[in-house]
């Protein structure tokens, strides 16, 4: 099942928080393949132990945690699981994730402090748990979650998330200016149109409002596909991953004059034109 000597997942240990489904499962189901041993961690302790078990069915090591990433009392509890289990975590991803809709008016203060706990500071968490450790050895790769929505305008509906999804870009980037030189790796999946459920407990705070899509340009992957492209950057040592290279494309037509990139936006917005992506 492996491919050996691949590095950095031939014989390394790695915990996912988020891992039971969508991206965190492909990833989960690819780093197993090319050698890691993998702890999924989710909330859904059933669906992780699931994830586990086509691990462990596909001849790889896979373990299912369940895990609150709100507490850290928990956090810390599913680290040690993993660690008796498979051994110090070489690769951490932080994936968990949490969207909604609605004008920011009409979204309580308490739901954007809940988008950002779990999408912003579950990293914070992470990194208090896992990076002594690696500094302390000189190793290690931490892997963070974000979106195209975090990286250019377009998703004015969900505005807590894309506000989280920027902080947690700049997290990672900034992290890697701290960590490379100090032997520990920093990667940010930056995941644009996912064929993901993620969207299916959503909640729209404000009727009839559309769902701003990234742009026609863009194209739906699947997750596997997703997967395949972060474990590939990872290997080649990359610090932005993006989903689709198109995104990088996106980002220098903004850089070029980026009062008029959003003016654009804002009039396909009123034009109807709301930024789907096109499939495949």
């Amino acid at each position: 099942m492996t491919k050996s000597g691949e590095a950095p997942f031939a014989d390394a240990s790695a915990i996912i928080f988020g891992g039971a489904k969508g991206i965190g499962k492909a990833v989960a189901a690819e780093w197993a393949r090319r050698g890691a041993r993998v702890a999924v961690a989710d909330l859904d302790h059933t669906a992780a132990s699931e994830t586990a078990a086509e691990i462990a069915g596909e001849g790889g090591k896979g373990l299912g945690l369940q895990v609150d990433v709100l507490s850290q009392a928990s956090m810390e509890a599913a680290a040690r699981e993993a660690e008796a289990a498979f051994g110090p975590p070489d690769i951490v991803m932080n994936n968990v994730g949490a969207i909604l809709n609605g004008h920011p008016l009409d979204i309580p203060t308490e739901e954007w402090h809940r988008i950002f706990e779990l999408n912003y500071f579950s990293v914070v968490r992470s990194n208090a748990i896992f990076l002594p450790a690696m500094l302390a050895r000189s190793s290690g790769h931490v892997v963070n979650t974000a979106s195209f929505a975090g990286l250019y305008p377009y998703a004015a509906g969900r505005i807590p998330y894309a506000s989280s999804k920027a902080a947690v870009i700049s997290m990672s980037e900034n992290l890697a200016l701290l960590l490379e030189p100090k032997g520990v790796r920093v990667s940010c999946l930056v995941s644009g149109p996912v064929m993901t459920s993620i969207a299916a407990g959503m909640k729209d705070w404000t009727p009839d409002l559309p769902m701003y899509g990234p742009g026609s340009e863009t194209a739906l992957k699947n997750t596997a596909e997703v997967a395949r492209v972060l474990a590939d950057g990872m290997r080649d040592g990359r610090i932005l991953i993006p989903s689709d290279p198109v995104a990088f494309d996106i980002i220098a037509r903004r850089a070029s004059d980026p009062d008029a990139f959003t003016r654009a936006k804002i009039a396909g917005f009123a034009s109807g034109d709301v930024g789907m992506p096109k499939m495949g």
